[in-house]
């Protein structure tokens, strides 16, 4: 008795396991708005040229009711209730191509290239007052492209002969979504498949073109979002790093660290939790299944097969602080980072994913659209109306 006393943990008392996870330091504002991917999945020669990653501003959260497809568990061919969170993602432009060398130090860019024509919401990224420039960016570069491109053609040729890496330039069509913007997000996709030269010219046949989102991912698929954190400001210890409170009688306050280190070191050691940014932090969260892919021209892209309600994603009222969603939408599994309004990078998973979750087929037999704001009964709003009956806001 006595050898297993001494493998348990002794009482919580004199030890426990630390609060907070170290791993995420520095604890401090991100310095991108927008979700950096730092690695690209494993490039695979035998594929077809395609995109690893997507841009989309998230919309807010809602509820489905599916069968569960999974043999041998309690749960199987019972129905359950899930969250979903619901993603716009209107179709992303090319602009450009970027070629990378490897050398000692990591990748290194050879050279960009850029399409004739740029939106002016793209230009806007540029400019930092876009109302008192002269909005003269990229008019010298267009005209690389009048005389018979030499110059393009030649340093699209240098990526060919030179480079490993192929990624294209990206933006998304932010006027198409009310989140009052006008200033677009810009970002590097890497291509995939084939080789580098099959990889430049996939890229250069969608200058000026838009990309949709189903070009990039399929229904079922494990993808990763990558964003930036909802921002909660300055907070001290007990909401930053979960330590528990002191005893009620504690003199000069009780939501603090009662001791921060000995006397020597006579200094406060990195690890100790102290108060400071919370919130605002850069993450990447693996595995997010799509359960739905849905057109935005589509007024029935929250029916289904069991639910036959003629009904579009948008709930009663509106996603609260965000309206409507008018363009096409991704619908993924659980939760994201992020407030909403936020722009999110979705990824390709990293790995091929042999999970019996990433496996299963998703079948979703009810897809919630009653209002979000408050206790929403009806599902749309001629439904409410039916029920209501005339009111007097209707009869003036």
């Amino acid at each position: 008795s006595r050898m297993m006393c001494v493998a348990r943990m002794s009482h919580r008392k004199f030890e426990h396991p630390r609060c907070g996870s170290l791993g995420f330091l520095p604890k401090k504002r991100a310095r991108r708005h927008r979700g950096r991917v730092k690695t690209f999945p494993k490039d695979d020669a035998s594929k077809a040229p395609h995109l690893t990653a997507f841009l989309g501003y998230k919309c807010g959260m809602t509820h489905i009711m599916r069968e569960v497809d999974k043999p041998g568990s309690k749960l199987h061919k019972k129905e359950v209730v899930e969250g979903v969170t619901i993603i716009e993602t209107p179709p992303i432009v090319v602009v450009g191509i970027v070629g990378y060398v490897r050398t000692a130090n990591g990748l290194r860019c050879l050279t960009t290239v850029w399409a004739e024509h740029l939106s002016e919401e793209v230009k806007r990224r540029f400019y930092k007052n876009w109302y008192k420039s002269k909005k003269k960016a990229f008019t010298k570069y267009a005209a690389k492209h009048a005389d018979g491109a030499k110059d393009i053609e030649r340093e699209l040729q240098r990526v060919k002969d030179y480079c490993e890496v192929v990624r294209v330039l990206v933006h998304t069509q932010i006027r198409k979504i009310k989140i009052g913007q006008k200033k677009a997000h810009i970002a590097e996709i890497q291509v995939n498949g084939g080789s580098i030269a099959d990889k430049v010219d996939f890229g250069v046949k969608l200058f000026e073109k838009q990309v949709p989102v189903d070009a990039v991912f399929t229904h079922n698929e494990m993808i990763d979002v990558i964003g930036v954190t909802k921002g909660k400001g300055y907070e001290g210890v007990i909401a930053r790093w979960g330590v528990t409170r002191l005893p009620r009688k504690t003199h000069r306050g009780l939501r603090k660290v009662a001791c921060i280190g000995s006397w020597h070191p006579a200094k406060v050691q990195w690890s100790v939790a102290r108060a400071g940014q919370h919130g605002y932090h850069h993450r990447t969260e693996n595995n997010k299944k799509v359960y739905k892919i849905g057109k935005g021209d589509d007024k029935l892209s929250a029916s289904t097969d069991f639910d036959l309600t003629e009904k579009a994603i948008t709930p009663v009222g509106g996603f609260p602080h965000y309206g409507n969603v008018n363009e096409d939408f991704i619908m993924i599994k659980g939760c994201c980072v992020g407030p909403r309004k936020r722009i999110l990078t979705l990824r390709k998973s990293l790995f091929e994913q042999s999970s019996r979750n990433a496996l299963e087929e998703v079948k979703l037999k009810f897809i919630d659209t009653s209002s979000k704001f408050g206790h929403g009964r009806f599902q749309t709003i001629d439904e409410k109306h039916k029920f209501m009956g005339m009111r007097k806001r209707k009869v003036v």
